[in-house]
């Protein structure tokens, strides 16, 4: 995907007016402001953009776009969770926007029409100027533009972040997802950088899904690895991936040397049967002598691995070697983990890591995501950082009356003195589901003491009354949104060693084959791993062979791969009601169909209709 690399704050927006206000009246903008801002704004009056402009001029949109059409099961996913102003674009890489979602601020001055109503606005440079998407397309990083350093009077008041899309195989920018919100003065951070992100990277990942099986291993390899933050090069003999960081270290000479190495290697590759654990496994194999001096950098070299899959090598991986860059590694990884908590995919990840950080400071904290993410186990594993009594957790849910005023009480209680130790923390879980007085006790306590020792969690979803929504708009300055499971299905292998129980005695420990654990892919979750841990605990309680778990050892909703083509609403509506009914009767059709309310013969029909007759 990209890089994180924020853009700079500097100069204040005030700065910033005056200095746009100076350009459009024919004067120099000034010394203040960064020169490639000032060459934007050059550009598009050299191209003749009206500033004036009402709305983006629309081009014909692509008739069928393989970018749209693997982003539309994330988007669909994402756009009910879209708060507030707050828009999401998606744009291809001729900048025309494919697909709208969210508040009014998504490049009209009129609310946003539904989804798609923006498909086919022109946002290139040439037809609006400086925008966050051209600018992300033209850099191949992520990019944010403000209010004012925006071309057109239209975005005066709204700051974009823009995250570029990769393709697969040519590692060029398709797009980019815009996230636009409301200008904010103070000019912090981006609020909706981390939802950018997390959904150019899901993006990302159905691409990949769809990519022929050698380009897709040769690219999961490579993407592993700048996931880490390596500086890495992905070679197959005819074109290449070169990430930002290697971009920066080496030379044009170098990476043409480099792949000249790697087609010498692919061409004299005696590599013989691929040795894998699993039949469609890369196997990764360090050249001899691999380590390759380069007069870029003193001390610096580039490991050569060359990746094996089906028998054949199908690419080499080029990564750049540093003493800083190993230091860097092995620091995050110990940053990245906490004691309890299972998944190195990229969203997790960043989550923990963002949690983490605003853990290490005791004020309040709100965790937010979907049933079943992992909410309270992120929350115990954060507290037990602060080496600190045991939380006090108190679930809004049971309805405990009086429960949270009293805790609340004992928390605004200013702390004791040194080694007197005060209140322990309280872990308040299910906030969505809190009592007006109960809120009303959090909000008095807030006031009395904004640093007080309080994790929140909260499950989107249920409507919220004026004063629920008053707290979680405090807490949300200190939030983190976890991602759902299918979002991060690379951590389920990890996940099922975790959930699985300690076999009694004289039983082998459950392990899981390469088709089962496909399917659990391919299933999209909404319980997430809650759902998963019940999985796994049906799976172990109900089996009596030995060996591997098969797919057909899987419950039905399981082991059903997804459609084969592609459904209307109701008919997705109703696979799902199917799915969910032969789940509650342990596969058992008669009862199913029953209560379903339809005959034994329609079921059997529908499951033929939507593939579902061979799980």
């Amino acid at each position: 995907m990209t890089t994180t690399d924020d853009t700079p704050a500097d100069p204040a927006l005030s700065s910033l007016r005056r200095a746009r206000d100076r350009f459009f009246s024919g004067r120099p903008p000034g010394d203040g402001i960064p020169e490639d801002l000032a060459q934007a704004w050059r550009r598009a009056r050299f191209f003749g953009v009206p500033r004036d402009l009402a709305a983006p001029p629309r081009v014909r949109p692509p008739v069928d776009s393989p970018l749209l059409a693997a982003a539309r099961p994330v988007l669909d996913r994402v756009a009910p969770a879209l708060s507030g102003a707050m828009g999401l674009v998606l744009v291809d890489s001729r900048c025309r926007a494919l697909w709208s979602g969210g508040g009014r601020y998504t490049g009209t001055p009129t609310p946003a029409p539904a989804p798609d109503g923006m498909a086919g606005l022109d946002l290139s440079e040439k037809a609006v100027g400086h925008n966050s998407a051209a600018l992300a397309l033209r850099t191949g990083r992520r990019a944010e533009v403000h209010g004012p350093e925006h071309f057109l009077d239209l975005w005066q008041e709204v700051s974009a972040v823009s995250v570029p899309l990769y393709e697969p195989t040519a590692g060029r920018p398709a797009g980019t997802v815009t996230v636009v919100v409301p200008l904010d003065e103070d000019r912090t951070a981006h609020p909706g950088a981390a939802l950018a992100e997390a959904t150019a990277y899901a993006i990302e990942t159905e691409l990949r899904g769809r990519a022929r099986p050698p380009e897709r291993v040769l690219l999961d390899a490579y993407l592993r690895q700048r996931a880490e933050g390596a500086a890495v090069v992905a070679l197959d003999g005819s074109s290449r991936l070169v990430s930002p960081e290697a971009a920066r270290l080496l030379s044009h000479e170098t990476l043409t040397r480099l792949e000249r190495h790697a087609t010498a290697l692919l061409r004299d590759a005696d590599t013989g049967p691929a040795t894998g654990p699993e039949e469609h496994a890369p196997e990764e194999i360090p050249v001899p002598d691999g380590e390759i001096p380069v007069p870029d950098g003193a001390g610096r070299t580039v490991r050569m691995t060359r990746l094996v899959h089906g028998g054949e090598a199908i690419g080499a991986m080029a990564t750049v070697c540093t003493a800083a860059r190993r230091a860097r590694s092995a620091e995050r990884r110990g940053h990245d983990r906490l004691p309890g908590l299972v998944g190195t995919s990229r969203p997790w990840r960043l989550t923990v890591s963002r949690a983490t950080e605003l853990a290490r400071a005791v004020q309040p904290l709100l965790l937010i995501g979907e049933p079943g993410v992992g909410k309270t186990a992120l929350a115990r594993a954060l507290l037990g950082l602060r080496d600190a009594a045991a939380p006090r957790v108190v679930d809004a849910a049971e309805q405990v009356p009086g429960e949270v005023p009293r805790w609340c009480h004992a928390l605004a209680e200013p702390p004791e003195p040194a080694g007197g130790g005060g209140a322990p923390p309280l872990l308040l879980r299910h906030a969505e589901r809190l009592g007006q007085s109960d809120v009303a006790a959090l909000l008095s306590l807030l006031e009395e003491r904004p640093a007080a020792p309080l994790v929140a969690t909260h499950t989107p979803g249920a409507p919220t009354g004026p004063c629920l929504s008053r707290l979680l708009d405090i807490l949300a300055a200190r939030s983190v949104t976890l991602p759902p499971l299918r979002e991060r299905v690379e951590d389920i292998p990890a996940l099922l060693a975790g959930l699985t129980r300690r076999p009694s005695p004289g039983r082998p420990p459950l392990t899981w084959s390469l088709d089962a654990r496909r399917a659990l892919e391919q299933h999209t979750w909404p319980g997430n791993v809650a759902e998963l841990a019940h999985v796994v605990r049906e799976v172990a309680e109900r089996r009596r062979a030995t060996g591997p778990v098969r797919r057909e050892e899987l419950p039905y909703g399981l082991r059903v791969p997804p459609a084969t083509r592609r459904l209307s609403g109701i008919e997705r509506a109703e696979r799902t009601a199917i799915l969910e009914a032969l789940r509650r009767h342990g596969d058992n059709k008669v009862r199913a169909a029953e209560s379903l309310g339809i005959g034994r013969a329609t079921l059997y029909r529908k499951l033929r209709a939507y593939g579902m007759d061979q799980a």
